[in-house]
């Protein structure tokens, strides 16, 4: 045990569905509930609830002094319910994590922060939990204030902060106040690009003093350059440990449709994305068959199947093109085009496909990751699976290919070469 950070042992969380999830309430809704509770407590009595669902089950792993560990998985693998129950946030229902040192965690925006303290109380808030004397918080406050940039903000109650100011200072607080081991959870899902990579340089210096991390991402290129070994969670349960580069080998090229297509069941659907409901994406050669490798030489055709079970007033359907390492290729949206966004200003309730085209000769050999989105800009995003299938591409018969040789580079064009000889 003294050369382990974290041991878990068959760990398992198991929640009821449709239970009440406990949040920050006002004196009104306390008291509200307080009036109303005998009556709530009659209906669950006449109409119990039995089902249940395991988010995780039976995973066991170890975490040495010093390593950093990737966690990674698609959405509702379990990997921020691991790190919740690492950073005590809930308990087990079932087997036991040991915890070999100091805890600071980041996890979703909010949790650790009281809504109604300022940015500063929440500082020595923070502090006094991971058993710091307010003279050690003192010589960290300034370098956690400039840090997180919202100095102008720090006597001012987080409730009335950005998501992106709270997740700014929340992550200056997890990293500035130096635990043993260091909790993160998808800690580039908020925030602008320069904050991203002052979040990178501080986990990357976190990780050469020594320090052990758990980093939950679905940034592949972050993982890779963050971890040296991760492990992959599927449906609750730990499927693979090896080396970063493996691990995301195995993520990226199993678990998703090898027919060319992804089709999402009820379960895979979370309430948050209505009225928006995904049917399936589609990968189609030119003569509309669907495929699972496709030749760089033909167009290619992506198409978007969904519902609407309401109107949606500036809805976006787009997809993300990456590599099998993470290295985004494009995005697109199907309104990016000023016409098509006028035309779709609200749209109807129905039934709709979303369809586009790769031309031929732009992408290179190789395996690529379709992720999809579907939002209302920046105000509400209703649905995203960010590696909802895979695909490959073929470069037989494309330019440059008597050369024998891998060609380098994302895309493969075509491009229009003129030789000319000079007398």
């Amino acid at each position: 045990m003294s050369e382990n950070a974290i041991l878990v042992e068959n760990l398992g969380k198991r929640y009821k569905i449709g239970a009440e999830i406990n949040r920050y309430r006002t004196m009104r809704e306390s008291i509200s509930g307080a009036l109303t509770w005998p009556v709530r407590l009659l209906r669950r009595q006449l109409t119990p609830s039995t089902e249940t669902i395991w988010a995780l089950r039976e995973v066991s792993f170890n975490v040495r002094k010093g390593q950093v560990l990737g966690v990674i998985g698609l959405n509702g693998a379990g990997k921020s319910t691991l790190l919740k129950i690492l950073a005590r946030v809930t308990e087990p229902s079932e087997g036991y994590a040991a915890i070999n040192g100091r805890v600071g965690s980041l996890l979703e925006v909010g949790t650790g922060f009281h809504p109604e303290l300022t940015g500063r109380e929440n500082i020595y808030l923070n502090g006094a939990i991971l058993g710091m004397k307010q003279k050690d918080i003192n010589k960290k406050f300034d370098a956690i204030v400039e840090f997180s940039g919202v100095s102008k903000f720090i006597d001012t109650p987080v409730k009335r902060y950005s998501s992106g100011m709270y997740l700014r200072l929340a992550f200056s607080v997890a990293a500035h106040m130096e635990p043993e081991i260091l909790v993160v959870d998808e800690v580039l899902a908020v925030g602008d690009a320069e904050f991203q990579r002052k979040c990178l340089g501080k986990m990357s210096s976190v990780a050469q003093e020594g320090r052990t991390v758990l980093f939950v991402s679905h940034n592949m290129s972050a993982i890779l350059r963050l971890t040296d070994e991760a492990i992959v969670l599927d449906k609750g349960s730990l499927v693979h440990r090896s080396p970063t580069a493996e691990a995301v080998d195995f993520y990226m090229s199993s678990g998703f449709s090898q027919e060319g297509q992804r089709i999402w069941q009820d379960q895979d659907i979370p309430e948050s994305s209505l009225p928006f409901i995904p049917i399936a994406l589609r990968v189609r050669d030119p003569r509309g068959k669907v495929v699972d490798r496709a030749r760089s030489i033909e167009p290619l055709t992506i198409e978007m199947e969904y519902k609407l079970e309401k109107p949606i007033q500036g809805l976006r359907v787009g997809i993300y093109l990456l590599t099998n390492r993470g290295e985004f290729v494009f995005t697109s949206f199907d309104v990016d085009l000023p016409e098509m966004y006028n035309k779709f200003a609200t749209r109807p309730q129905g039934h709709y496909v979303s369809r586009c085209q790769i031309p031929a000769d732009i992408l290179n050999e190789g395996q690529y990751v379709l992720g999809v989105n579907a939002s209302v800009n920046r105000v509400k995003r209703h649905f995203q699976d960010e590696h909802a299938l895979t695909f490959s591409v073929d470069a037989m018969g494309a330019p440059g290919k008597q050369w024998g040789e891998a060609r380098l580079g994302l895309i493969r064009p075509k491009m229009d070469w003129q030789i000319e000889e000079i007398a």
